[in-house]
């Protein structure tokens, strides 16, 4: 995504195109490794060192309440965004903490009754085991 795109984007979202929003969102574009906010704030720092953790955690959350960026929640462990793009489900690994994409397919919606007076907004699925690196090799005969 190029700066024009970043800067349309933040903008279409309502969101003044701060030089530390908008590394944060290049950031995000570029990085499929689903980074966590430390890991964020540290990559931003880098390229400018006057960009304070509240400023780039506060942008995150901005950009999540846009829609811009979504939050990965792992249990026990510390979030990771993710620029939201294309829709995609997620696979978490168990052992080493990867998240990756998985293609997005539609989940059915539970039946009304079931959901009573609740509004459903989405519904991304999160699979969960090991990854391909964690997975145990299985050995041919």
């Amino acid at each position: 995504m190029d700066a024009e795109a970043i800067q349309q984007l933040l903008v279409g979202s309502g969101l003044r195109c701060t030089p530390q929003r908008y590394a944060v969102m290049a950031l995000l574009a570029e990085d499929n490794r689903h980074p966590t906010a430390a890991e964020i704030f540290e990559a931003v720092n880098r390229l400018d060192p006057r960009s304070s953790r509240a400023t780039t955690y506060n942008n995150l959350r901005d950009l999540v309440q846009a829609g811009l960026v979504r939050e990965v929640a792992i249990e026990g462990r510390a979030a990771r965004y993710d620029a939201t793009g294309m829709r995609h489900h997620h696979f978490i690994c168990d052992k080493c903490g990867n998240v990756e994409d998985i293609d997005w397919y539609e989940v059915p919606k539970p039946a009304s009754v079931s959901l009573d007076k609740r509004i459903v907004r989405e519904c991304e699925v999160i699979f969960r085991g090991l990854c391909s690196k964690c997975a145990p090799r299985r050995t041919s005969r």
